[in-house]
């Protein structure tokens, strides 16, 4: 019957399927294969290629399907890449928006080569491609430089992060091809900053070849502020001067700022900042550990259209400074993971409060925030709603099963739910029950709740009951690695998750087979998955197991002590999509059956095999 509908129609009602599903609908039939490529075109999926002449015919099909947006791995100076590049230039080119060459090191003449035979290209990174810019004289030619910027004239976003040997020449040599730029990233690239009070006034005969200076960025900064929307400078120790010189060029409107690890700046220069720029919808300033509650403050009064805030790693910023978020009432995402000093009190309490609209937070990042209590979180998550898509509370040493149950009755819309290292968490929790031994600890309203559906249990391996785990059925990646107290009681009965994707049960001791068979048939859609120091897994266990997830692409059995080469074998046998094992530390498997794994499943690229046998080796393929 499918078989029958228009083309459109099935391309139409693909679209809705996960990434990986696509990928297996299209096997179905030819008419679903091409519906299935039609949907993948559409996502703007990106398709990694690795360069070696196997990719060839690859590339001439991706160009038969229109492919818009790909990146290119293992790229060198061989003639291999140098071929590939011809054929992704001839192929792909004609319709190519966004291409990826990070970290590669392909050739002057092959990466010219490659960009003139792309005219509709909107996004390249050239991140950590050092090879272009050792010499200096990329586009140096003016001819060369001509012909560059009559093929990019579109080019809206670039990517140099990470380029030891960019200087003012090639920086100014390469940006003027691109005259439409938008957004900028320098990121961890080596600035050159000289105080004083004559920056942004050089004239082009001062610029340098030999290091790429803040003066001359000021200067690209100055000439494109009309069209320049996102700049990346993490990393690159911009002091509070050249953020303030940044911040008042004339007609500059920023909108997406990161500056992560610029551990020079201070709360004064990012007040500064804020009001020299209230445009800002996006602001990084994890790692700038100088910062206090002062910088808080300053980004709540005078950005309030921000959207995306980043305060990682901020060890001075307390609860006073968390009193102002609730004014950012457009705020979709916070992350304030490794903030030590913040329990999480106002936050709670600009989070809960009734005389002001909270904002509609889809992503809240509290990670290693060691002082963050249950009272706190319990307060918090009646407030968060459905809008919340990812949850981080990982090593939150302190939440119990209270702070479970809560997220278990509000967040049942999460998508990402990550718990490492919550070592209170226990099997009662996840069950959705009372433990008799722990007083009640929640609101009245959530308290009274739990009650009414979790009748007192006499042992903890009961069937779920009221705000059990399984209420969050749109889970899509799920983190519970050193949960330690957790065991097949609970897992077996509550990861039933046909949508997860992603999953990690490490440094659960008391994880057995039976849990691994009941985990693997309720999560058949398992993509990667980490189980290292699971020691009671066995092979028998992997037997059962296996044969349900066709789809693993990442695997983790690391330091599982009870694994030997039949559990390789089932593997090999079943998981056919596999990518990446890590089976180091393994005592009961050798590297002659690590070989021969290799040798029945060639595309995977990468086996952790240390200490593997008794040997030390790291096998990389």
């Amino acid at each position: 019957m499918a078989d029958s509908l228009p083309l459109e129609m099935l391309t139409y009602i693909l679209s809705f399927l996960p990434l990986s599903d696509q990928k297996e609908a299209s096997l179905v039939n030819r008419a679903w294969y091409y519906a299935a490529q039609n949907a993948l075109r559409e996502t703007n999926v990106r398709y990694n290629i690795p360069v070696s002449s196997a990719s060839l015919s690859a590339i001439k099909n991706l160009g038969l399907r229109g492919i818009s947006c790909i990146s290119l791995t293992n790229l060198d100076g061989s003639p291999a890449s140098h071929q590939v590049l011809q054929s992704v230039a001839y192929h792909l080119g004609p319709h190519l928006e966004s291409l990826c060459l990070g970290g590669g090191s392909p050739t002057e003449a092959s990466f010219l080569a490659l960009i003139l035979g792309c005219p509709v290209l909107r996004t390249l990174d050239l991140s950590g491609c050092n090879s272009l810019f050792t010499s200096g004289t990329l586009l140096a030619q003016p001819e060369t430089a001509q012909c560059v910027r009559k093929a990019l004239s579109g080019l809206r976003d670039l990517n140099l992060a990470g380029l030891r040997d960019l200087t003012d020449l090639s920086f100014n040599h390469l940006s003027s091809c691109f005259p439409s730029l938008e957004r900028l990233s320098l990121a961890y690239c080596h600035i050159t900053f000289e105080l004083g009070p004559t920056w942004g006034s050089i004239s082009p005969q001062e610029t340098s070849p030999s290091q790429l200076s803040f003066h001359n960025l000021l200067q690209f900064v100055k000439e494109r502020a009309g069209r320049l929307r996102a700049l990346d400078l993490s990393g690159t120790g911009l002091p509070p001067e050249a953020l303030q010189a940044l911040g008042q060029v004339t007609g500059l409107q920023l909108e997406e700022l990161s500056l992560h690890s610029c551990r020079d700046l201070s709360s004064e220069a990012v007040a500064t900042l804020c009001r020299q720029q209230p445009g800002l919808t996006s602001l990084d300033l994890s790692g700038c550990s100088e910062l206090t509650d002062r910088a808080l403050l300053a980004v709540s009064r005078g950005l309030q259209h921000l959207r995306h805030l980043s305060l990682r790693k901020l060890q001075r910023l307390t609860d006073a400074g968390c009193t102002a978020l609730g004014s950012l009432h457009e705020l979709q995402s916070l992350d304030m993971a490794e903030c030590c000093l913040v329990s999480g009190r106002e936050l709670a309490q600009v989070l809960g409060s009734v005389h002001r609209a909270p904002p509609a937070l889809t992503s809240l990042r509290l990670a290693y925030c060691s002082s963050l209590k249950d009272a706190s979180v319990l307060t918090m998550i009646p407030a968060l709603g459905p809008s919340l898509k990812v949850l981080d509370l990982s090593s939150c040493v302190a939440l119990t099963n209270q702070t479970m149950k809560a997220i278990c009755t509000y967040l049942i819309h999460l998508s990402v739910l990550r718990l490492a290292w919550c070592k209170e968490l226990q099997d009662w929790g996840l069950l959705g029950l009372k433990d008799p031994s722990e007083e009640p600890m929640l609101s009245p309203q959530l308290h009274q709740e739990v009650e009414n559906q979790a009748p007192d249990p006499q042992e903890p391996n009961s069937e779920p009951q009221g705000p059990s785990l399984l209420m969050l059925q749109g889970l899509q990646e799920l983190d519970l690695t050193a949960c330690s107290k957790l065991t097949d009681a609970s897992l077996a009965k509550v990861l039933q998750f046909p949508q997860l994707r992603q999953l990690s049960l490490s440094l659960l001791p008391a994880l057995t087979d039976m849990g691994l068979a009941a985990v693997a048939r309720g999560c058949p859609s398992l993509e990667r998955l980490a189980l290292s120091h699971c020691s009671h897994l066995s092979d028998e266990g992997w037997a059962q197991a296996a044969r349900f997830w066709p789809r693993l692409k990442h695997l983790n059995l690391s330091s599982c002590s009870q694994l030997t080469e039949q559990t390789l074998d089932t593997i090999g046998q079943t998981c056919k999509q596999l990518r990446v094992l890590d089976v180091a530390m393994c005592p009961g498997i050798n590297m002659a059956a690590v070989r021969q794994f290799q040798a029945q499943l060639p595309q995977v690229t990468c086996i952790q095999s240390r200490f593997v046998g008794g040997a030390d080796l790291t096998l990389t393929l």
